[in-house]
């Protein structure tokens, strides 16, 4: 039943009345449609005005990097937060027929800050799906149905709930938004064991641009091979998945050794690119990397640190490091058994008597100005790069490097199952960060500028026909659309994404979204030249 406009209508036009007449037009157009097309009530907190004091809170609640809330960067006419999934539907709707750009996210950690903002098309309205984040956990069945707003910290919360032993392989960070994070592909932790989140969906319900609920059988095997991995918002509305849980260990261990250039960490991290992707699948191991300080008053280093999760207990995990990575040390005093949810905790950065509840406030740890990129190394590093590599990191003030390695699980899928194509042949994966504290123009070229040199540098020892990103580290370095961008601009980046799927996936997007109603700055074009 639509929401009566003469309950709803008067106490919008109270709250539009400071708005210029086009900001006014094009928000009490869309309310009225909304109110037209609404199977449900629309409560007037769903709507959050630039006038109201909340907006920019509500704005800056999930968004992650702050280079994309300056004031310059242009905000959303006003915020629509649905509760319930036939909002959703109106909105894509109500947003088509009126010809108002559309931006929504889950969580808010696009990298560059695609979910909720726009440099390229404005006016546009954000869709914001935080309310949208119910966990229906069946252990039977090992699934369960996690809508778009949940957290990736709260899906590991409710399955914990209800069995110490099953978990899902999905990312790192606590705070990501589910939706649009296996959009990507989603790693984790888990991933040499069993892929990633999206190798691991069973189902999906998405709002496609004619405003329709689809699950995988209304839509179709290709759009629903398109959505997990082909990135965020570019075939429709995810509104929820159906995950398959795996199985855990009811003790598992993490351990995580940090080692300095004054430790030799060159050359044990030289070894660790020969064996990485080799462990035992129970086993993951990735290196931190980051400058520290050292004892000695002004001077820095550079500290690699061996942060891992082993889906087992220390005494077996030490039989498997003492055949596969004497190199690096590891005592039984280093390993700390636990169950699998505290060592999502760990893996994540919480002190180590944090409860496990933590993970239902969805807050993420990191938020300040940052710039990001990535790559997927498929030959080890020499030490002699290496070591131009740590005189570079010196440099930067607060330059982070995080390898994760491959092999396993992820070298047994074709690079065609899902649009995530990384897979055999990948040693690791690089993410490059390099983060600081204050917007002025000067310190964000000069840390954009750096970060540009460190991947200029590392291109010699990386795979370049094409060198290869990963799509949940966005890098609009690496170009950008126009509003109807052509497939040989897109091209330049879609390769780096997607390699060969990219081609499926634009055949897809042209089938599904003709019209590119569905688009940002690195959405999937639907033009084959």
């Amino acid at each position: 039943m639509a929401f009566s406009s003469t309950m709803i209508l008067p106490l919008l036009l109270v709250l539009l009345s400071a708005f210029s007449a086009t900001s006014k037009s094009v928000q009490e157009n869309f309310m009225q449609c909304l109110d037209a097309n609404s199977e449900h009530p629309i409560p007037i907190s769903a709507f959050c005005f630039q006038t109201n004091s909340s907006f920019t809170s509500v704005l800056n609640s999930t968004a992650q990097n702050l280079r994309y809330l300056m004031p310059l960067v242009p905000k959303p006419e006003f915020i629509f937060i649905p509760v319930y999934e036939s909002h959703v539907k109106s909105a894509v709707i109500c947003a088509k027929k009126l010809a108002i750009h559309l931006r929504f996210r889950s969580g808010g950690h696009d990298y560059e800050g695609l979910s909720y903002a726009s440099e390229i098309e404005t006016p546009f309205i954000l869709l914001d799906l935080i309310q949208l984040r119910s966990i229906n956990v069946d252990i039977d069945d090992n699934s369960a149905w996690v809508q778009a707003g949940a957290t990736v910290g709260e899906v590991y919360y409710r399955v914990s709930e209800k069995s110490k032993t099953h978990g899902f392989p999905a990312g790192l960070c606590s705070s990501l938004g589910i939706g649009g994070h296996i959009t990507g592909g989603a790693y984790g932790s888990m991933m040499r064991k069993y892929g990633l989140g999206a190798d691991n969906v069973l189902d999906a319900r998405i709002v496609d641009v004619n405003g329709e609920i689809l699950d995988r059988a209304a839509m179709g095997e290709d759009l629903f091979w398109a959505i997990r991995g082909g990135g965020g918002a570019s075939f429709g509305v995810i509104l929820s998945w159906k995950i398959k849980l795996v199985a855990v260990p009811e003790t598992v261990t993490v351990f995580t050794v940090p080692k300095t250039l004054e430790q030799g960490a060159t050359k044990i991290l030289y070894r660790w690119q020969q064996v990485a992707d080799k462990l035992d699948d129970d086993l993951f191991i990735r290196v931190v990397i980051q400058v520290t300080k050292t004892s000695q008053k002004g001077k820095r280093t550079v500290t690699t640190a061996y942060n891992a999760l082993y889906l087992g207990d220390a005494e077996r995990l030490l039989q498997v490091m003492d055949q596969s990575f004497p190199e690096l040390g590891l005592a039984r005093k280093d390993c700390i058994e636990t169950s699998w949810i505290k060592s999502v905790l760990y893996i994540a950065g919480f002190p180590s008597e944090t409860p496990p509840e933590v993970l239902l406030e969805g807050k993420s740890l990191f938020k300040n100005y940052f710039k990001a990129k990535s790559d997927f190394v498929q030959q080890p590093i020499p030490e002699t790069a290496l070591g131009r590599l740590w005189e570079m990191l010196l440099e930067e003030e607060s330059p982070l490097m995080i390898w994760n390695p491959y092999g396993g699980m992820m070298a047994n899928i074709s690079d065609s199952a899902i649009p995530f194509p990384h897979r055999r042949g990948n040693l690791f994966k690089i993410q490059y960060v390099t983060s600081w504290y204050e917007g002025s123009k000067g310190a964000t070229r000069k840390h954009m500028d750096w970060i540009k040199g460190l991947y200029d540098y590392m291109s010699a020892y990386v795979p370049t026909s094409p060198r290869a990103a990963y799509v949940n580290y966005r890098d609009l370095d690496l170009g950008m659309n126009h509003k109807n961008a052509s497939f040989t601009e897109a091209s330049v980046w879609g390769a780096m994404y997607f390699k060969g799927n990219f081609r499926r996936l634009v055949k897809i997007k042209s089938k599904v979204d003709p019209g590119n109603f569905f688009r940002h700055e690195q959405s999937i074009p639907v033009v084959l030249e």
